[in-house]
Order: C-alpha cells, then structure tokens, then sequence
C-alpha cells in the first residue's frame, strides 16, 4: 500500500462561528484546501494557532507544510506602519505561521504557502509588503482570475512551464523580498505572483499569490506532496 505523505495546512481562528445551533469560536478552513491536498495524493492535517513555541513539535511529524490563505498580515512584523486599507490584525495567526515557517525551514520540510502564504513566508525571511494594489481582486467575496507568468529555471516553472490563468484574490503583495528569495512568476503589471528558494539549495520551498485550492489545475499542489513523499 502506498503511503500518503502527511500534509499540515495552517487554519484560520474566527470569532462567533455559527453551526447548528452552536455559535463558538472556531479553528476552521475551507474544505477547498484539504480537498486539494488529497487531490494531489496527501494527507490533510489541520494546524490550528498554538503557542508558537509547539511548532517545530508539529512540523517534525509533518511530511509537508502549506500555510493558507487569510487575513493581512500585521505591518509590524516588517517594521511598517499601518494603512488605513490594510485589514484588523490577527496576532495568535501570524505569530503560530511564521514559527511553523521557521521550524519547517530549520527540518527541511517541503513549504507551500498560498496568498497570505507567500506574504508570510517572504515576511519571514526578511521581507517587506505593499499594504494595498488595485486589481488583484475584482469584486469583494468574488475570486477573479488573471495571467501568470513563469521564470524559466525556477521550480515554479519546472511544474507549470507556460502561462497560466489563476485563481486570485488579494490586495496586498510582496515588495522587498526576503533573504535567499528568487521571484519564479509575475503578472502583466509587473506583481511578483510566485516566490521560491533557489532549486540548487536543495530545499523544496514556494509561495504563490494565487488561490490553485479554488482551480482545478494540481500541479503546484502535486509539487509538493512528491517533494514530501
């Protein structure tokens, strides 16, 4: 029997989450992620905020980690001041993701992050975020689509070598990169859309600024799951 690689997806904690007769604060996740992990051959494990101390516990009985999509996150954690167009803060989620990043870099295992994702995982390597763009979400609550394009040799190219129309949705982007962090995609106005470390590191590490949860093509997610196989 083939063994599924263990895939950890980062979770999202909301405030007067309504279920049945029930309204409690919840860790929850939409079901597009884990749907999408299985999809690609993993296994989805939920990773709710924890003390960040506890991360390289969880990461060390992962196979793999994707860091979800979500809120924006604090412009303190790059030294920048707050926009008026920037979103509430969600302190206990930045502080368990970046630690969970942290670890996974540290144990070598296989990274994924998405939206919010990549901006963290670019936060947490030292870089920087612009705090608001025009165009990357075309209506609120509604996921549009736009081009991407690959850079040829980087690994995002390696599994999607063409251009591609994505599932995107997002108003803040990366602005400075990270320490050791190449750009592997832009869109047509120049937005850095995809984000990885160099192939010949030998880590297997990527961000995308798109949503591939809310499409139908595997290939990022399938990247992964090999690379934690």
């Amino acid at each position: 029997m083939t063994v599924r690689p263990l895939i950890g997806v980062s979770t999202y904690l909301e405030a007067g989450t309504r279920w049945g007769v029930w309204e409690l604060e919840a860790a929850l996740l939409p079901a597009a992620y884990p749907r999408l992990v299985q999809r690609a051959g993993g296994l989805a494990v939920m990773l709710p905020p924890d003390t960040p101390g506890r991360a390289p516990a969880a990461v060390a009985r992962l196979d793999g980690l994707v860091i979800a999509g979500g809120p924006d996150v604090d412009p303190s954690r790059y030294g920048a001041e707050r926009s008026a167009r920037t979103g509430p803060p969600a302190p206990e989620r930045d502080a368990w993701e970046l630690a969970l990043i942290d670890a996974a870099l540290a144990a070598g295992v296989p990274v994924l992050g998405i939206c919010r994702g990549m901006q963290l995982l670019n936060v947490a390597l030292g870089g920087t975020l612009v705090q608001h763009l025009d165009g990357h979400a075309e209506r609120v609550g509604v996921f549009g689509g736009h081009p991407v394009k690959p850079v040829p040799g980087t690994l995002y190219a390696g599994l999607v070598p063409e251009e591609l129309t994505v599932p995107t949705y997002h108003h803040q982007a990366v602005e400075r990169l990270g320490a050791g962090l190449v750009p592997s995609a832009y869109a047509a106005d120049g937005t850095v859309e995809a984000v990885e470390l160099p192939v010949e590191g030998g880590r297997w590490v990527l961000g995308v600024q798109w949503h591939p949860e809310m499409g139908e093509d595997l290939r990022v997610m399938r990247g992964l799951v090999g690379a934690a196989s």
